[in-house]
């Protein structure tokens, strides 16, 4: 599928071009304690259940306005996610309890998101080899919230799976952000063509809206993260959005 195709090579593109730089630079930032699995999402989502229940699902157009866009987080740049790279159909995954997983990898879902909108972030550190991606859905409230129900068993039930040629494994649920109605965060790796990258998702709940946020880095596995300026930026304007 075209779309592993493209962020791999990115990725291995950033890699290739900081490897030098990189073999010289580890333990320069604080090592962050190992995150362990919580409830804090889905308590959050029980404790505010009731708040905005039987939202609608954004419109396209409110969707976009959303999005994050060019200076909405000071050192990155923003762009649209290349169509490719957000295909409309699911492919089945093996086995099938890490579905969820599978479908978040292309930013899809079951049930099908009305509208979405991606970004592509990319920082303004020449020396950063992350790859970050995000993505917008629109559903209806009860979908969005099966969904977030799926992803969360998910990471806890499945150890590993394959997905259009590709395997994937070491899948660790993390520590959620208090953020929006409630969040699912979880890592893993990705055996993709002969690549091993680090790769970790976090994926907010802001009433019928799903923000899923995707982060890989080859180089140093620790740093395979979403910053959280960007989680917190995008999150403020899909409240603001949604109103």
């Amino acid at each position: 599928m075209k779309s592993t195709m493209s962020r791999v090579a990115v990725a291995v593109s950033v890699a290739a071009t900081l490897g030098l730089t990189a073999a010289c630079g580890g333990g320069g930032e604080e090592d962050k304690a190992e995150k362990k699995p919580s409830a804090a999402g889905s308590a959050s989502a029980a404790e505010n259940g009731d708040d905005g229940a039987g939202k609608t699902a954004l419109t396209e157009a409110q969707l976009k306005e959303a999005a994050l866009a060019k200076g909405d987080v000071k050192g990155y740049k923003i762009a649209d996610m290349p169509a490719e790279d957000m295909p409309a159909e699911t492919v089945p995954a093996q086995p099938a309890a890490c579905q969820p997983l599978a479908n978040m990898f292309f930013f899809t879902s079951d049930p099908q998101a009305k509208a979405r909108a991606g970004r592509t972030v990319t920082s303004e550190d020449e020396l950063s080899a992350s790859v970050i991606s995000l993505a917008l859905a629109a559903h209806e409230q009860d979908d969005a919230e099966k969904v977030m129900a799926d992803l969360r068993k998910a990471t806890e039930s499945c150890d590993g799976y394959e997905h259009v040629g590709n395997k994937y494994s070491g899948i660790e649920a993390l520590t959620a952000p208090e953020q929006g109605d409630e969040a699912v965060a979880y890592k893993m790796k990705g055996d993709i063509e002969g690549a091993e990258i680090p790769m970790s998702f976090t994926v907010v709940r802001s009433g019928s809206t799903l923000i899923g946020f995707y982060s890989m880095n080859m180089l140093d596995a620790d740093k395979a993260e979403v910053p959280d300026a960007i989680l917190d930026a995008q999150v403020a304007k899909v409240e603001k959005a949604a109103g």
